[in-house]
């Protein structure tokens, strides 16, 4: 009996799709190493798991090895194309011309963020809003952050102060209780009490 196809979509089920995680991930594993053994090549795997768990493997050597020889075998490619993608360079005009579509694009973007657009974006457009989207929230979660850091930072001193002050009220209180607390004087002989009349005994 043939077996049905798989539809390759997201498995809702959880545990259903944690049992498909092991046992796929335990098959590319040991195609991997198949690959490696049957045609002497050098195979570098990694996977992370929905929970952030990573397995991997290096079928020669160590994997900072395979990934130290893939980065110097892509520098060279990678430099290239950055290279063929820089333009020249633009002169004042085109830089203008740029900066005003740019301008454009985020202001049309701006009104359809707060509903007073009309019609759709183009794909690019929504490209160059996206990145400068991303860039803004940058900014924002790092002036967050400063300003957070410069709270914390107030608070702890006013603890330090309020904590200088709670010690030196403290031992002011036990420095008068200390005086307050004085022992009497015991004494045995008795002072008369002179008046103009006599002489009497306490």
């Amino acid at each position: 009996m043939a077996r049905g196809k798989v539809q390759l979509r997201r498995i809702e089920n959880p545990v259903h799709r944690q049992v498909t995680f092991c046992k796929r991930r335990a098959g590319l594993l040991k195609k991997a190493k198949e690959l490696s053994v049957l045609c002497d090549a050098e195979i570098g795997l990694v996977i992370f798991s929905a929970h952030g768990k990573l397995y991997e493997l290096a079928t020669k050597g160590t994997m900072q090895g395979l990934i130290e020889k893939y980065l110097k075998f892509t520098r060279g490619t990678q430099l290239e194309a950055v290279t063929e993608a820089r333009p020249l360079v633009l002169d004042a005009k085109e830089e203008t011309n740029v900066l005003k579509q740019e301008i454009d694009t985020l202001q049309k973007g701006i009104t359809y963020l707060f509903g007073g657009g009309l019609g759709t974006m183009a794909m690019d457009e929504l490209q160059v809003l996206e990145k400068n989207l991303e860039i803004w929230m940058y900014h924002v979660r790092s002036m967050k952050m400063n300003i957070m850091s410069q709270e914390i930072q107030t608070l702890r001193d006013k603890e330090g102060t309020l904590k200088a002050a709670n010690k030196y009220l403290h031992d002011l209180v036990l420095e008068n209780t200390s005086v307050t607390n004085f022992v009497p004087f015991a004494t045995d002989t008795s002072f008369p009490l002179i008046i103009q009349d006599g002489i009497f005994q306490l």
